[in-house]
């Protein structure tokens, strides 16, 4: 008899821990597509009413073409992960990398939305002087 308690007693843990999951689950916005190019660290970001800016690393090279932003809804908030598309094969390391900008309306955003960064921050490579 305690042996059927514990067995049903653990069953029930599994099946509320499974449908926690199923809730935290719908908050996750739904990718039918792969994303493309490569995720890309950044140096920095700022949102503004209506302008996304980041800071990205460069080899001499980069520009505003070799980067895609990806822009995910959900509900009134949205999340932007940039990526790289391109690579920089140049080689002439710039030490603070390169600012690139984004209107809202570039975007399909309305100025004012929420806005949250997806990438991961690096910092900027120092480059030692002789």
């Amino acid at each position: 008899m305690k042996r059927t308690i514990v067995i049903v007693a653990g069953g029930l843990a599994v099946m509320l821990a499974l449908s926690g999951c199923a809730l935290f689950r719908q908050d996750t916005p739904t990718r039918t597509a792969a994303m493309p190019g490569q995720i890309e660290p950044i140096h920095a970001a700022a949102i503004t009413r209506d302008l996304a800016v980041f800071w990205v690393s460069s080899n001499g090279c980069t520009d505003k073409s070799d980067l895609r932003p990806v822009v995910d809804h959900m509900g009134a908030d949205s999340t932007i992960t940039l990526r790289r598309i391109e690579q920089d094969d140049c080689k002439t390391p710039m030490a603070d990398g390169v600012e690139v900008i984004w209107s809202f309306e570039e975007l399909g955003l309305t100025p004012g939305s929420r806005v949250s960064v997806n990438n991961p921050y690096q910092l900027p490579s120092t480059i030692p002087t002789t």
